[in-house]
């Protein structure tokens, strides 16, 4: 099988890869904002880099309030920058998936700050709902405002501006249904904004790399291409 992230055979008959190494993506594992799901972390950058791509976990602040996690996670995109990444790319799940919809999505403009692609698995993505309550009630408390919850709703932060997302998720997931992935599917399309969404029909919430899943596996696969287009899109104020 090809490598997406390899070009045409260059010169003395070489294969270029592509520039992945000014790439770099932050994995935020799920965990309900209160505690982080081991299989969302390592096993997701060990597959990243069989693709030739640079990754890490990010263990954001966990039982604390908004903005304490969005705080952070900027603080270690600027840090990455800081390193030489010159496009960031923010892969979460669940609770972490909210997490990094949250930095994609932030007002503002920082440059140092931005956020070239996302992709979200089974993410938490409207803070409006009841279901899964229980990050709800970590990150915003018992009492948060209609305001608090929709400022902190993904879909409510979309504009025409946001960056590329790859969405997917199962029917089947009862902790954050996929009304979740289609809450912001529907935002993203209403602003023009790219994106592919991926709803398989059956698995439960927390899949992981989701190996031995049937249909679900499939993800990475679909992944893989999806990155690979985002890592060879040119960076903004480039030519």
């Amino acid at each position: 099988m090809s490598n997406p992230f390899e070009t045409a055979p260059a010169s003395r008959g070489k294969t270029e890869r592509v520039h992945a190494t000014t790439t770099h993506l932050i994995v935020l594992p799920g965990g309900g904002y209160a505690s982080h799901a081991s299989h969302e972390a390592e096993p997701i950058v060990e597959w990243l880099s069989t693709l030739g791509l640079s990754a890490s976990v990010f263990r954001y602040p966990l039982h604390v309030r908004h903005p304490e996690p969005l705080v952070a996670l900027q603080a270690e995109i600027r840090r990455r920058r800081e390193q030489g990444a010159v496009r960031i790319g923010l892969i979460g799940f669940s609770a972490g998936g909210h997490l990094a919809g949250l930095a994609a999505l932030a007002p503002g403009g920082d440059p140092h700050e931005s956020v070239q692609f996302a992709l979200l698995g089974y993410a938490i993505t409207s803070m409006e709902t009841e279901t899964y309550r229980p990050a709800r009630l970590i990150l915003l408390g018992e009492d948060a405002s209609p305001h608090l919850r929709r400022q902190t709703s993904l879909d409510a932060l979309v504009t025409e501006a946001s960056p590329p997302f790859f969405l997917w998720h199962t029917a089947e997931d009862i902790y954050v249904p996929p009304e979740h992935t289609y809450r912001l599917a529907s935002a993203l399309a209403a602003h023009e904004v790219p994106h592919t969404v991926h709803v398989f029909a059956h698995g439960p919430h927390s899949l992981g790399l989701a190996e031995g899943a049937d249909e679900a596996a499939t993800w990475t696969k679909l992944a893989r291409s999806w990155i690979a287009e985002q890592v060879r899109m040119p960076h903004p104020g480039t030519s």
